[in-house]
C-alpha cells in the first residue's frame, strides 16, 4: 500500500489525503448493503430515500475513519514523527508514518488515540441520534420499534454512531498491526526494552488472531451461528478474508522489522552506484526508447541540460504514459520529473531509512545527493540484493 496510489483529495494539517481505488469497491458494496438494511428498518420509506441515506452513511463513515487516522497522525507528529499522507482503502485507512516510534510511550499514545477517538465519536453520535429520534439518552426501548420510529437523520446518526464504536473496539484487538497490536507491542517493548522481541511477539499474536478469524469465518460460511458475527456464506467469507489480511499484515510487519535490522547502520554509500550516463533533455522518445531503454537493464535515467547538469529523471513508466504515435514529437524533458521534485537520499543515510523512502514513493531508484551535488544512484534492486545476502527467509520480500 503506497500513499501515492489512487485519488488525491487534498491536504489537511499539511498531510496529503488520498483514496485508494479499492475504496471505490467497498463504498459501492457498503451503499448497496445499507440501502437494503434501511429499507428493512423503514419499509414505508421510498427507495430513493434509503439510497440517499445509505450513500450519506457510507461517505460519513469514511470521513470518521479519516478522523481516526488524523488522530494517529497528529499525536505521531507530537513525538517528532513525520506523516506524509493518509490513504483510505478497502479495510479502512492507513497513516503513512515515515518511521517507527522512538519509544514505547510514543507508540502507545500514537496507537491508543485512534480507538479512543472512534469510540468517543460513536458515543456522541448515538446521543445525538437519541435526541434527534425523540428518545432521551439512557431510556430503554425496543430496538426494532425505536429504529422504525426514527426519521432519516436519527437513522443515519444511529448507524454511524454504532459503527464507530465497533471500529474503535475492533481496533483494540491485540492483533498487530491493528492499534491493539501496537498497544501490545508498546507494553512488551516497555517491559523488555527490546523492540525486536516486542515486534516478534506482537506479530505472532496478530497472526494467531488472524488465523482464528479465518477458521471462524469458514465455520460461519458452513452454517455455524456465532454471536455478534451471525451466520451465512457472505459473512463467513468476509470474516475469513479479514483474518487472512490481518495474518499477512502481521507477518509482513515482522519481516519488515528484520529487514530494517539488516540495513540499520549500513550507509547508502556502501551500495550506491555512480550516476551513470545521462540522456539529453532534447532527445525524442523514439530515440530514447531505442538507444537507451532497449539497450540497458535500467528503467530510469537522469536527464541533463545543454550544460551537462542533471535536471530531472525519466523512467519507463513515464514513456508508457505517452501516446505511442507521438513518440517522435515528444522530448524527454517534457516527461521527466524535475530534479527538485525527486525524493533523494545522501551517502551517509542509513539504508533502512532509504528503503522506507523507496517503499513510500514506490520508485525503483533514489538520486544520492551530497552538498547539493549528485554523487550516485541507489537502486531498489540493489537494496533487495543486500537483504538477500544478509538475511535468510521471507523478510527479503519487504525490499521488492
Amino acid at each position: 500500500m503506497h500513499p501515492h496510489t489512487g485519488l488525491r483529495l487534498g491536504r489537511l494539517f499539511g498531510i496529503e489525503i488520498a483514496v485508494d481505488y479499492s475504496w471505490l469497491f467497498i463504498a459501492v458494496l457498503m451503499t448497496w448493503s445499507l440501502t437494503a438494511a434501511f429499507s428493512r428498518w423503514h419499509p414505508d420509506w421510498p427507495g430513493a430515500t434509503s439510497l440517499v441515506i445509505a450513500l450519506a452513511a457510507t461517505l460519513l463513515f469514511f470521513a470518521s475513519v479519516l478522523v481516526h487516522e488524523l488522530a494517529h497522525s497528529l499525536v505521531a507528529r507530537r513525538f517528532g514523527l513525520e506523516v506524509s499522507s493518509i490513504t483510505l482503502f478497502l479495510f479502512g485507512g492507513v497513516s503513512n508514518i515515515e518511521r517507527e516510534p522512538s519509544s514505547a510511550k510514543a507508540e502507545f499514545l500514537t496507537a491508543v488515540v485512534g480507538p479512543i477517538t472512534s469510540i468517543v465519536l460513536g458515543v456522541i453520535l448515538l446521543v445525538l441520534a437519541s435526541v434527534a429520534g425523540g428518545l432521551p439518552p439512557g431510556v430503554a426501548a425496543d430496538r426494532t420499534a425505536a429504529l422504525a420510529s426514527f426519521g432519516p437523520a436519527a437513522t443515519l446518526l444511529t448507524w454511524l454512531g454504532s459503527i464507530n464504536v465497533v471500529v474503535g473496539v475492533f481496533n483494540l484487538i491485540p492483533g498487530f498491526p491493528l492499534d491493539g497490536g501496537r498497544i501490545l507491542r508498546s507494553a512488551i517493548w516497555g517491559a523488555t526494552r527490546d523492540l525486536h522481541a516486542a515486534t516478534r511477539w506482537a506479530s505472532a499474536v496478530g497472526q494467531a488472531i488472524g488465523w482464528c478469524f479465518v477458521v471462524l469465518g469458514v465455520a460461519i460460511a458452513f452454517g455455524a451461528n456465532v454471536p455478534f458475527f451471525g451466520r451465512g456464506l457472505v459473512a463467513g467469507l468476509w470474516l475469513a478474508f479479514i483474518g487472512w489480511f490481518l495474518s499477512s499484515a502481521a507477518a509482513q510487519s515482522w519481516y519488515r522489522q528484520l529487514a530494517h535490522e539488516a540495513l540499520e547502520g549500513v550507509p547508502v554509500s556502501r551500495i550506491m552506484r555512480p550516476p551513470g550516463p545521462m540522456v539529453r533533455g532534447d532527445t525524442d522518445l523514439t530515440t530514447f526508447v531505442n538507444e537507451w531503454l532497449m539497450r540497458s537493464e535500467d528503467h530510469a535515467f537522469l536527464v541533463e541540460d545543454d550544460a551537462g547538469r542533471p535536471v530531472g529523471l525519466v523512467t519507463l513508466s513515464d514513456v508508457r504514459g505517452a501516446p505511442r504515435d507521438r513518440w517522435s514529437q515528444l522530448r524527454v524533458d517534457a516527461l521527466m520529473t524535475p530534479i527538485g521534485r525527486l525524493t533523494t537520499t545522501s551517502p551517509r543515510e542509513d539504508l533502512a531509512v532509504a528503503l522506507d523512502k523507496l517503499a513510500r514513493t514506490d520508485v525503483g531508484q533514489l538520486p544520492v545527493v551530497d552538498g547539493g551535488q549528485l554523487v550516485g544512484m541507489l537502486l531498489r534492486r540493489d537494496v533487495a540484493r543486500w537483504i538477500e545476502l544478509h538475511l535468510q527467509g521471507p523478510a527479503r520480500r519487504y525490499a521488492h
